[in-house]
């Protein structure tokens, strides 16, 4: 189990900044349904940045990359290099492994199963991949990783991240990819007390709910988003965005989700799919 430790520079509040569903391309002029998936992204950081957004670590929830190449993740590492505040991620269905782990290892980012976060709150970071399919699924070994955690630091209150929503969304297309063995994992959680939240990505839209006495929440992608509660394949016209967080002393949560303005990154709304 890998462990790292950061402190908060917020007193006694800890302040996430969470960064999903990126898929960005070796090509910077890459589309993904219409959006140019590097720009939107750039201009998310940069408004981020220009809105003067503070927080102790970010957290990078999946599918950071489209095509797989070492090049896009290297886009990554770059777009946030203006930032000294560490960056935890984990992989998405999207993401192709090797190259990820070979580039983000050479970098700033940082990859933990466990981050002491602060005097009172623990990370645990779960890999949900399932390697060539869109659904997702907890190992055996991620899923006594996650109880090993909530036992070793059970004094700490837990915000649990992975990719994929770990209870439906609402969008049938979309319900058939979330986490497989959603049971198994909350099975673990309810086991112990120490669960106050769990961050996802994969759903592409906000995402703010509660569900065994712990907060649910998805942030928006930096590129497409997906239509809430649609049966069918469905895009929407809501803008990229971020999600921000913050873990309080009492083991209560607070969140906001921020979203770009204008209409410059428009996805094509005749899309059936990808």
């Amino acid at each position: 189990m890998r462990i790292s430790h950061q402190p908060s520079q917020y007193s006694q509040t800890v302040r996430l900044l969470q960064i999903t569903d990126t898929h960005l391309f070796a090509d910077p002029y890459g589309s993904l349904l219409g959006v140019k998936t590097a720009a939107s992204f750039q201009a998310v950081v940069e408004n981020i940045q220009s809105l003067g957004v503070e927080f102790d670590a970010m957290i990078a929830t999946g599918d950071i990359s489209q095509d797989h190449t070492a090049e896009s993740y290297q886009r990554f590492v770059d777009g946030i290099s203006h930032w000294t505040q560490p960056c935890f991620w984990l992989p998405g269905n999207h993401d192709f492994q090797p190259e990820m782990q070979a580039v983000l290892a050479q970098s700033p980012l940082q990859r933990s199963d466990v981050v002491l976060m602060g005097e009172h709150w623990q990370l645990v970071i779960l890999d949900s991949q399932v390697k060539g399919v869109p659904h997702g699924r907890l190992s055996e070994a991620q899923l006594a990783l996650l109880d090993l955690a909530l036992v070793t630091h059970s004094e700490r209150y837990t915000l649990v991240l992975l990719h994929h929503h770990p209870l439906p969304a609402g969008s049938a297309w979309l319900d058939q990819h979330q986490l497989h063995n959603r049971d198994e994992f909350w099975t673990v959680v309810d086991r112990h007390t120490n669960v106050k939240g769990v961050v996802c990505g994969h759903i592409h839209q906000a995402l703010d709910t509660h569900y065994k006495g712990c907060r649910v929440m998805a942030a928006p992608s930096t590129c497409i988003q997906f239509k809430p509660d649609s049966d069918d394949f469905a895009l929407d016209t809501t803008n990229p965005g971020w999600r921000e967080i913050e873990l309080h002393h009492d083991g209560t949560i607070s969140s906001y989700v921020g979203r770009l303005k204008g209409t410059d990154f428009q996805p094509d709304m005749n899309s059936s799919g990808y």
